[in-house]
């Protein structure tokens, strides 16, 4: 379903993706590991076609998405459902409001059948009784929820999930991860997650791909990571501070001495 050939992308001349190849399949829950700052998040805006790449190309069933603009890249996107790392819900809109904003921009659908695909959304996640709610007044994992939701409204056949258990207590988090295999297994949809939890990534994933200098180093299912070679992906899904991976790591003799000081002056 999705395909992304020799994608390039620099910012002020760091470059974040580096000829980066991946193939998603029709159905599939790809999760994408790496380190904080590697390109995860920069990978799906090209996916939904949110930037445009200084080389390579996304593939969307076959459409060229950055070939794509106006009317026909609205088309493509209405494929697509997002749950954003923050929710990114409308703080002046309730619940309801935040879920039924895709219907009333995107459909012609009545009032009535809105409010009705609303609260199947709302009820599809597990939350009821919030339409008057405002995002202020929801938990973490609620607005984690109710954006996910809204992500759903538009019956998407790929769903995006930006770090979606972040910010969240762990048993949140593995409800969140119980409802994108639950959804997966549900609604067929195509899921690509991008997260730094390797729990989560264990817990809803069919395939793993590790991010990183750019490029995705290794793809295979759970069991074929856990038992990977490869020592830049034993590091990061052990979460070791020793390892080929040190770019952005303190100076282990600062730690050190930091932490031989018997007191510290005030």
């Amino acid at each position: 379903m999705i395909e992304i050939k020799d994608l390039s992308k620099a910012f002020n001349g760091h470059q974040v993706l580096d000829r980066a190849n991946l193939t998603i399949q029709t159905g599939e829950t790809m999760v994408i590991i790496g380190r904080s700052g590697s390109g995860k998040s920069v990978l799906l805006k090209h996916i939904i076609g949110l930037m445009k790449p200084d080389g390579g190309l996304v593939r969307v069933d076959g459409e060229h998405v950055a070939q794509l603009s106006g009317a026909a890249l609205d088309t493509l996107r209405m494929r697509f459902g997002m749950l954003f790392q923050s929710a990114a819900l409308f703080d002046s809109m309730t619940a309801f409001e935040n879920v039924a904003f895709p219907l009333q921009e995107h459909t012609t659908m009545s009032p009535e059948a809105i409010a009705q695909r609303v609260h199947e959304c709302l009820q599809l996640v597990g939350l009821q009784d919030v339409d008057g709610l405002y995002p202020a007044e929801l938990s973490g994992g609620m607005r984690k929820r109710v954006g996910l939701a809204r992500a759903l409204a538009i019956s998407p056949s790929i769903v995006l999930y930006d770090e979606p258990t972040t910010g969240i207590d762990p048993i949140m988090g593995d409800i969140i991860n119980d409802l994108i295999v639950a959804l997966r297994d549900r609604l067929k949809v195509t899921s690509v997650v991008v997260t730094h939890d390797m729990r989560s990534a264990y817990k809803v994933a069919d395939r793993i791909a590790m991010l990183y200098n750019g490029d995705i180093l290794e793809v295979g299912t759970p069991e074929e990571i856990r038992a990977s070679k490869n020592p830049y992906v034993q590091q990061f899904i052990k979460g070791e501070a020793v390892g080929p991976i040190q770019e952005g790591l303190p100076d282990r003799r600062v730690l050190s001495r930091w932490s031989s000081r018997a007191s510290v002056p005030r």
